[in-house]
């Protein structure tokens, strides 16, 4: 397969809430899609990079200037080029997985449109549907808070994630598990304490958590094997776990007994997929974390949340949990799960109207 162009688009899209996390508060995301073009098919992607460096050392300007200076060439440079082939041309390039996972994607869609084949079939996915959580930001109030997740749990979400930092954490957590009693209940702290934080933070030990997320800074691999002894609540790690490589290195250090995919941040689905086979072979949990997608690529990570070792919801929520207006028809919860698209490649294609009405800018690069 040739790539003949490749189009970068950035949209905006305002979410129906703002989403406040450790690092900051949401209230619009500025949207990086990438369609690569062949002469058989077009492939669909959403570039994950948010508009600062806070979740990570990614940002928007930044993906869109390393693909067309540097990833884009070398793979119009080449005759033929499928998924694994993107990987192996980009490979020499540092970093930067957020920009290459957009691109191995989108060639990924094209080459799967082509053949007719789905991305979770391609995937090797066991479910028609996943069950989804859903990710609540940190509020104003608890009472605000309460009638959140209240509003969450009526709509059907089977998980509630509760975002936390220092200040907002126990209380929060008591006032939810009292409130809604024997719910599933995690908590992700995006790496916001320290291993001097343990004892504190072992007081979430008494609320029956499913999880605590990233609690320490992404490079303390070996602090969370500390901290993973001082807990009863199970660790998960997101920011941590780069590579297959990284998550070898975090089970090997007993780090954590559960793991956050998410293909934006490892460096796509075909790594994501690595993942998910490593962490089934040794026992440990896996689930799909989300970057708040419009459907471009929530509908990837649905397919990959249907794979076998992926026990536990993630944070597949519906279009309307952050977007009035999807730019691809909406993900529509139905008894708290989410389909799994059929079709070739990612299964959805953006509305034209709509992604004209939400469009910043539009750079085509010529092959």
């Amino acid at each position: 397969m040739k790539i003949t162009g490749v189009e970068l688009r950035r949209i905006s899209m305002p979410l129906v809430a703002p989403f406040r996390t450790s690092f900051g508060t949401e209230r619009a995301r500025d949207v990086l899609l990438v369609r690569v073009v062949t002469p058989d098919a077009e492939g669909w992607a959403e570039c994950v990079a948010m508009e600062e460096p806070l979740y990570s050392p990614e940002y928007v300007d930044g993906a869109a200037d390393v693909m067309r200076r540097f990833m884009v060439p070398a793979l119009a440079a080449l005759h033929h080029v499928d998924a694994y082939g993107v990987g192996r041309t980009l490979e020499p390039f540092k970093g930067h997985r957020m920009a290459k996972a957009a691109l191995e994607t989108a060639v990924l869609d094209a080459q799967l449109r082509a053949s007719g084949e789905p991305f979770a079939r391609f995937l090797g996915a066991s479910r028609d549907a996943v069950p989804c959580g859903v990710s609540v930001g940190i509020m104003d109030s608890i009472p605000q808070l309460l009638d959140a997740v209240g509003g969450y749990l009526a709509e059907g979400y089977v998980r509630i994630k509760l975002k936390i930092e220092p200040g907002w954490d126990v209380e929060p957590v008591r006032a939810v598990r009292e409130r809604f009693g024997d719910i599933p209940l995690q908590v992700d702290a995006n790496a916001a304490y320290t291993l001097t934080d343990a004892a504190h933070l072992s007081r979430l030990d008494a609320f029956d958590l499913l999880l605590i997320e990233q609690p320490l800074g992404d490079d303390d691999l070996v602090q969370h094997a500390e901290l993973a002894r001082r807990l009863r609540t199970p660790l998960c790690l997101d920011e941590s776990i780069h590579s297959a490589a990284h998550a070898a290195a975090a089970i090997s250090l007993k780090a954590c007994s559960i793991v956050n995919i998410k293909p934006g941040r490892v460096g796509g689905y075909l790594e994501a997929r690595r993942i998910h086979d490593l962490c089934r072979a040794h026992g440990v949990a896996v689930w799909c974390g989300g970057m708040l997608e419009t459907g471009i690529g929530r509908a990837a990570n649905v397919a990959l949340a249907a794979l076998p070792g992926f026990t536990l919801p993630g944070d597949t929520s519906a279009s309307r949990r952050y977007y009035a207006r999807d730019v691809t028809a909406p993900f529509e919860l139905r008894d708290g799960h989410l389909a799994v698209p059929t079709g070739p490649g990612i299964g959805v294609d953006p509305d034209p109207a709509v992604l004209a009405e939400v469009t910043t800018s539009v750079e085509w690069l010529p092959a």
